[in-house]
């Protein structure tokens, strides 16, 4: 009988001590759950609602209309690389879809001796002077936002894109103006901005004029595409 019950007892620490490492197992298990989550946390940014604000009493109709793309940077090294082979300028016409108040972008800019067109949807939000659409070529979602304008000289454009599913997150600033040429006023606080959202205004890619009548090659983001004649010049637009 003590033999059974020595064997009982033992058979009860042997439990014990199973439950025992169990318990431990669990206490490490939820001690490396916690230790992973807090390096996601640090590997992988929060997406956030961003905080820009927009032009005041933004008026979408009266932004409408022709504007040219007359400096940028961007905080994409591929980007501005590209940019500073063809720094050329680009002619912008906005044209608003009156069912539902979203509007396309049609960019024309010269580039290795043709004269490129791309048309761009954007849709409105909830927040006047914001804007979003998808760049399929690179996954990205983009959300545009006019910080600042008077309508009828110039626009400051921020833009904030994030690809997908790698996350990466770019931020550009562009300068449209109605006209090829800029104040050195307007200059002066577009470089501003620019140096708030932590770029360097020595990086700005000032956009050059050319013209010229020269083939014209179409291209949709949805991927349709044509070939036109460019009858009119940058410098017409």
């Amino acid at each position: 009988m003590f033999v059974w019950c020595c064997g009982r007892v033992d058979v009860v620490y042997a439990s014990l001590a199973s439950v025992a490492d169990r318990m431990q197992s669990v206490v490490s298990l939820v001690s490396l759950l916690v230790l992973g989550s807090a390096w996601t946390l640090k590997a992988i940014p929060v997406h956030s609602e961003p905080l820009v604000t927009t032009q005041e009493r933004f008026d979408v109709g009266r932004f409408m209309g022709r504007w040219y793309e007359v400096a940028v940077v961007s905080t994409c090294p591929h980007y501005m690389q590209h940019k500073r082979g063809n720094p050329a300028i680009v002619a912008m016409e906005l044209q608003q879809i009156a069912t539902v108040g979203n509007f396309t972008m049609t960019s024309t800019h010269l580039r290795n001796g043709s004269c490129k067109q791309t048309t761009t949807h954007y849709s409105v939000t909830d927040t006047p002077g914001r804007f979003f659409h998808h760049f399929a070529r690179f996954g990205a979602d983009v959300d545009s936002f006019v910080v600042h304008t008077n309508y009828d000289g110039f626009a400051m454009m921020l833009q904030l894109s994030t690809e997908k599913p790698s996350g990466i997150q770019t931020t550009k600033a562009k300068l449209y103006s109605r006209t090829m040429n800029m104040g050195s006023a307007v200059m002066e606080n577009f470089k501003t901005l620019v140096r708030h959202h932590g770029m360097s205004d020595d990086n700005i890619i000032i956009n050059q004029s050319e013209g010229g009548e020269i083939q014209l090659n179409t291209e949709e983001e949805e991927h349709h595409t044509q070939n036109t004649l460019c009858h009119h010049s940058i410098n017409a637009l």
